[in-house]
């Protein structure tokens, strides 16, 4: 009998190495397959840290460009400011003209005998058109 129990612990002992030796193998493809994967990242994160240095340059480019812009069109609207302010000026003064020729022209009315009725609607007519017309606007202040 205790040769039997001996046959038996060693069957035993060998059926357990068999076992370790199979998940050692199974361990070992893992750790390959754990390998290659490493591998695959370590690309990969290369690929992403050039990826972001590429996006940090462009950022860098936007902003110089953004910033050219900007100053661009603040100078733009400082002379779109000025200009406007220009044509007001210049709208003033051309009402100023028409106000001063409307009233030459009625001062320059002959004043002999009594003008006719249709003179007289025609004066007027002139003049109540040379007033709608300086009093005529856009919205933006720009004569229509």
């Amino acid at each position: 009998m205790s040769h039997l129990f001996g046959i038996a612990i060693e069957s035993l002992v060998a059926i357990l190495l068999m076992l370790t030796i199979g998940y050692c193998i199974l361990l070992n493809a893992r750790l390959k397959r754990l390998k290659a994967d490493e591998h695959s990242l370590k690309a990969t994160i290369a690929e992403l840290i050039t990826a972001t240095e590429i996006a940090e340059r462009a950022i860098g480019g936007l902003k110089l460009t953004v910033r050219d812009v900007n100053e661009n069109l603040g100078n733009q609207l400082t002379s779109a400011s000025q200009m406007s302010l220009e044509l007001k000026k210049q709208l003033l003064e051309g009402d100023n003209v028409i106000r001063r020729l409307s009233k030459i022209a009625i001062a320059a009315r002959p004043s002999g005998p009594e003008p006719t009725a249709s003179s007289v609607s025609a004066a007027k007519a002139v003049a109540a058109a040379a007033q709608a017309f300086s009093d005529r606007r856009r919205s933006d202040g720009l004569a229509a």
